[in-house]
């Protein structure tokens, strides 16, 4: 086989370039931002799946994570075990997860729910969730709020574990796992 043949053989098409960049844009992402805030938030209440009224001021006492969402954003999909898992260690310390997306129906986000067997809280969007923490302009950002209801963790991006363990366990008083 000539050089030219070779050479044109095992040079990649443009739209192959682009899914790689793609698949390493994806894959090498920048790590989510954290600001740390001690602000209040105004009340707010949003509609669960099963048609019931969640109040802010009902999750006082408790650590609360409100992550924003989409069913359709991948980096929301990759964190929804991660949520769903440290959920289930810490629930009984305090812990609550309320999880609002930000564009799907109630019924596709029941469907999306039981489909991946998470029974955490999980409710559409609606305006006293954008009054109380701004039009979230991407997916996922979580807020954390301590058990006054105050917002202590901004996080832009994708939860880890590790980084809800570091944010999470201060405010609930309990000492992370080993």
């Amino acid at each position: 086989m000539d050089r030219q043949a070779f050479l044109k053989k095992w040079t990649p098409s443009p739209l192959t370039l682009i899914l790689l960049g793609l698949i390493a844009w994806l894959w090498f992402r920048p790590p989510a931002d954290v600001s740390d805030e001690n602000r209040p938030v105004s009340p707010w209440q949003v509609t669960l799946s099963d048609q019931r009224v969640l109040r802010s001021d009902s999750l006082k006492g408790k650590v609360v994570l409100v992550n924003f969402w989409a069913t359709w954003c991948p980096y929301c999909r990759k964190e929804k075990p991660v949520i769903d898992a440290f959920w289930q260690d810490y629930r009984s310390k305090g812990f609550e997860v309320v999880s609002i997306s930000v564009d799907d129906t109630p019924e596709k986000i029941i469907a999306w729910m039981q489909d991946k067997n998470y029974t955490f809280m999980a409710a559409p969007t609606n305006a006293s969730v954008a009054a109380a923490f701004g039009n979230v302009g991407s997916v996922p950002t979580s807020f954390i709020l301590d058990t006054d209801g105050r917002i202590r963790h901004r996080i832009a991006g994708q939860v880890h574990y590790p980084r809800l363990e570091k944010l999470v366990t201060p405010l609930l008083g309990t000492p992370t796992h080993p």
